[in-house]
């Protein structure tokens, strides 16, 4: 296994307990204000991390900046806000059903925009993949919701996993040539700077007011900021920094898996034999995209 390739599993299992943990927060948090203080935090353990480090800024032009600031606006700012809503409409499950048109994206935009191609045995593993998160996201019923809410929901869920294949796929190229945690922070500001000007523009205050404050779990939001962002973060990029995209999305495809066996584990949500069938047929998939 290549340091990409590993990097691209634990950000799935990284992310996957995050929504997790935001699905919780999400029940007293605004999905925007939720966005914003989660990558504020990331921020705060990004600068210390930096100055341990002691790596140099990258040397970028004014071009590469603007794309890797543009990048985090649209992946962080824009894009996890509208996941984080539609998370809360449709539920862990169903959002961890929608993460699978992911890897399809960027492997269509890596097609047009980068020339990456898969080999025979990786096509047979995202088959595999695709194959294990369907029988695990496909409803045995159909459950009863509001037609309107559901559709907005699903609308809302695609949209933000297309934009967060758009927004890794623009900065991949330069990704691979500067050093890694800078270009998690910058993208980052790129973010956060986003959702500065929504709430300017929404002329609402960034801070949460008081009786949101009163509810706030600050154990669940620090360990939801750093397991579910800052981890997840650096590991997704790191993915794509030392594996190609398209193989480092089709591995992120994973995540729906561990959000079954973490909802089994930590919201008692039952683990049947379909469920059992498709993590079974997502590893074997796994498995063949490392052999390739």
């Amino acid at each position: 296994m290549g340091l990409g390739e590993a990097l691209a599993i634990l950000s799935a299992l990284a992310w996957s307990a995050g929504v997790i943990i935001y699905k919780r927060l999400g029940e007293t948090l605004a999905p925007t204000r939720l966005n914003l203080m989660k990558n504020l935090l990331v921020l705060g353990l990004l600068l210390p991390t930096l100055a341990v480090m002691g790596t140099p800024p990258p040397q970028l032009s004014a071009a590469e900046l603007a794309i890797t600031l543009f990048s985090g606006l649209l992946g962080i700012a824009v894009a996890d806000s509208l996941y984080l809503t539609a998370l809360n409409q449709l539920g862990a499950a169903r959002m961890g059903i929608l993460g699978n048109f992911y890897s399809p994206f960027v492997i269509l935009l890596s097609f047009l925009l980068l020339g990456e191609r898969l080999g025979p045995l990786q096509l047979v593993g995202f088959a595999l993949v695709s194959s294990g998160v369907l029988v695990v996201g496909m409803p045995s019923v159909q459950e009863p919701a509001e037609r309107r809410a559901q559709r907005l929901g699903l609308l809302l869920g695609v949209s933000s996993i297309a934009l967060m294949a758009v927004a890794i796929v623009l900065v991949k190229r330069i990704l691979e040539a500067q050093p890694l945690i800078w270009m998690v922070a910058l993208r980052l500001a790129g973010g956060i700077g986003g959702l500065l000007l929504l709430f300017a523009w929404r002329r609402e205050s960034p801070l949460p007011a008081r009786a949101e404050r009163a509810q706030i779990r600050w154990p669940i939001v620090l360990l939801g900021a750093f397991v579910g962002q800052y981890l997840s973060m650096v590991f997704w990029l790191g993915g794509y920094k030392y594996a190609p995209a398209s193989v480092a999305a089709i591995l992120n495809e994973t995540t729906s898996i561990f959000i079954v066996v973490l909802a089994a584990l930590f919201l008692h949500e039952p683990l049947n034999r379909r469920k059992l069938l498709g993590v079974a047929l997502t590893l074997s998939g796994v498995a063949c995209m490392l052999l390739a």
